[in-house]
């Protein structure tokens, strides 16, 4: 990639060889670790690298250090995909003050053990300023976006946010591959939950003029920003995206399947959009992206050991951590001779916000049949606002 601008250079790395990210989140295309300096009278590293990519990162960065010692490393985040080369750093470079708030140097020492810690920090707050000389750089504190130390970085004179874990999206830099789907199921199962603290972000953004967002994971935006930026007003409002239907399945046999495969047709010819997903066999965090996206879901699961089969159990309990919340809901459960699936559905979304679940609730009992098949159409038929 090319530097940001002439003073602004990017060293980040791309991990191709990573299947997991915090293993469990699939990554078919790999990720980026982003990492960039700013060079001007003073010296700034923002953040490291991943212990994965150490050795190319400190080769990218001494070749655009080029023999000039940095003045500062700013942390913007402590987990380890970003931090793990900061004692590397310290030790490298003993003159180099690192750049934190309150919260990063309460958690420093629980990772590194640096010399003179104490007399090498710079501690800021809300608002602080660092001046470097052409270029002047601000701090935002972005607490549980999505650690409670997480700060972002704005620098005035090229109007850039390095904006941390924010506008972050799995998938290296070279995958070819849209910004949104990757960046929507990156969001919703890494930030989603804190979308209180996402707004606050947000609010203090509105302030400022923003030309560029360099991210920590993922491409350097520099279009269109207000698109990515309403994007996260959206996820971070849990609000829908798009108005639809998400239809979850969760099936032993085939049995439940068949059923929402039918169901599947019955909204297409009533000219809805739905999506089916197999919990069964499909990535448990797209799922839960998916369910974000649409204003509308269905989950059809059977009954499993007098309670609820366990991929259903583990996406609902997803949504429920990631506070999913102003949906409307429909239940379909099946059983042979004691069908449970519906409470156990029912009594995990009774713990989430603003939740219409859809009438009727349907059991069915192994397979459908006349009975449940009229239910199932004036559950479809309600759920579409009598389509």
């Amino acid at each position: 990639m090319k530097n940001i601008s002439k003073d602004i250079i990017y060293i980040g790395v791309n991990d191709k060889t990573i299947d997991l990210f915090e293993s469990q989140y699939k990554l078919p295309k790999g990720i980026t670790y982003n990492s960039y300096i700013i060079k001007d009278e003073k010296t700034v590293i923002m953040d490291t690298v991943d212990k994965r990519a150490s050795d190319e990162w400190l080769e990218k960065l001494e070749n655009a250090l080029n023999d000039i010692k940095p003045d500062y490393l700013v942390v913007s985040h402590l987990e380890p995909d970003h931090a793990y080369n900061i004692e590397t750093l310290a030790k490298k470079y003993p003159e180099m003050k690192i750049v934190g708030n309150l919260r990063t140097f309460s958690f420093i020492p629980q990772f590194f053990n640096i010399p003179n810690l104490e007399q090498r920090k710079v501690l800021v707050k809300e608002g602080d300023t660092l001046n470097l000389g052409k270029h002047t750089i601000q701090f935002f504190m972005a607490p549980m976006v999505h650690w409670p130390e997480v700060m972002v970085t704005y620098e005035q004179t090229e109007r850039i946010l390095f904006s941390a874990d924010a506008f972050g999206k799995f998938g290296t830099l070279d995958a070819e591959e849209q910004w949104l789907p990757e960046a929507r199921r990156y969001y919703i199962n890494i930030v989603g939950k804190y979308g209180v603290q996402v707004q606050s972000l947000l609010k203090k953004l509105a302030t400022l003029e923003v030309r560029t967002i360099c991210p920590l994971h993922g491409p350097i935006l520099t279009e269109n920003l207000q698109y990515y930026i309403e994007k996260y007003n959206i996820w971070s409002s849990y609000k829908p995206e798009e108005e639809g239907i998400l239809l979850a399945v969760a099936s032993i046999h085939g049995n439940t399947l068949d059923v929402a495969n039918k169901m599947v047709k019955i909204l297409e010819n009533k000219g809805e959009k739905v999506t089916l997903f197999d919990l069964t066999r499909g990535d448990v965090a797209e799922a839960v992206s998916q369910a974000f996206k649409y204003s509308k879901l269905i989950v059809a699961a059977s009954s499993y050991d007098a309670g609820l089969f366990t991929p259903m159990e583990n996406f609902l309990n997803k949504l429920k951590s990631k506070n999913y919340q102003n949906r409307t809901v429909g239940i379909v459960e099946n059983g042979t001779w004691a069908p449970s699936a519906g409470n156990c559905m029912e009594e995990i979304f009774s713990q989430m916000k603003n939740i219409d679940l859809c009438e009727p609730r349907v059991t069915i009992k192994s397979r459908l049949n006349e009975e449940s098949q009229a239910l199932i159409e004036e559950l479809l038929k309600n759920i579409t606002n009598n389509k």
